[in-house]
């Protein structure tokens, strides 16, 4: 096993894909199995590079249970070349994977805090394994709050789940959408207004905020967070930008003086708020 987590970096191992199914029309989520019999651990927030033979790597974040000590979990947008060959695998499939690579969501240090999620979009899988550990250890925080935003219904990730955290009478969820449909219900509106309404009743010197999503949901969130008095060093952002070769080498994701496969994709806020705001070139 130590020989395993010591091996190259760049050279991938071969996982035979387990199960697969749809989440959404272009979103797919596949669970792996290594062909070796030797499942490497990971982190809440950590990612592997992907790699389908003879078309190439992307780096996908982990959307499983860390407690899970036997398999592999990735969701998947198609929006490439990559991308749709990983969308479109079957049953039985093998694929190269390269990690766990990147820093993690640290859940695990801010026990005894209220712990509030904000997710927009597909950013909810890479916060999914965080969402587990605090589940599965529950009696640990004060508190565990999700935001969770979406274009539409229709455009909810893991819908059936997140009905099962709502019902849970130690968790608070709210899920908005920019565009109701016929049938629906809930809030409409950014996930802004869903994240204020739940901070109005939490001591916010207590908030952990972990957060996840498209880069603006982010940056708007953190203002929400910082005017409500939460403390900045309390927040966690995670940035989503182009990795290529997942060890800092080839210098695709550079971020100021770091880069997000190395020191990243998990930032604590302050530490990168004054270039949050730049746009990749």
């Amino acid at each position: 096993m130590e020989a395993l987590l010591a091996q190259d970096p760049m050279l991938p191992r071969r996982y035979r894909v387990k199960r697969v199914w749809k989440e959404l029309g272009d979103v797919a989520t596949m669970e792996l199995e290594p062909l070796d019999g030797y499942p490497v651990p990971f982190q809440p927030g950590q990612f592997n590079m992907l790699y389908v033979f003879g078309i190439g790597e992307v780096a996908i974040s982990i959307s499983g249970d860390p407690a899970d000590g036997t398999n592999l979990v990735h969701t998947i947008r198609n929006v490439g070349a990559v991308s749709k060959a990983l969308t479109s695998v079957s049953e039985g499939d093998v694929i190269g994977v390269r990690g766990p690579f990147g820093t993690a969501w640290p859940v695990a240090q801010e026990t005894g805090r209220n712990i509030v999620f904000v997710a927009g979009g597909l950013g909810l899988a890479p916060l999914r394994p965080a969402i587990y550990h605090v589940l599965e250890n529950r009696a640990d925080y004060s508190g565990m709050t999700l935001i969770y935003g979406a274009r539409s219904p229709e455009d909810l990730l893991f819908a059936d789940e997140i009905k099962s955290w709502k019902s849970r009478f130690d968790t608070e969820v709210e899920v908005t959408v920019d565009h109701a449909a016929p049938g629906w219900t809930g809030q409409v509106g950014v996930v802004t207004i869903g994240l204020d309404r739940a901070l109005a009743g939490i001591d916010k010197a207590d908030v952990s905020a972990f957060l996840c999503g498209p880069e603006i949901m982010m940056r708007f969130s953190v203002m929400s967070l910082t005017a409500a008095g939460v403390p900045e060093e309390r927040i966690w952002i995670s940035m989503e930008r182009n990795m290529k070769c997942a060890v800092g080498f080839c210098g695709h994701c550079q971020f100021g003086p770091d880069f997000i496969c190395r020191n990243g994709p998990v930032f604590r806020h302050d530490q990168v708020s004054r270039l949050i705001s730049k746009k990749e070139v």
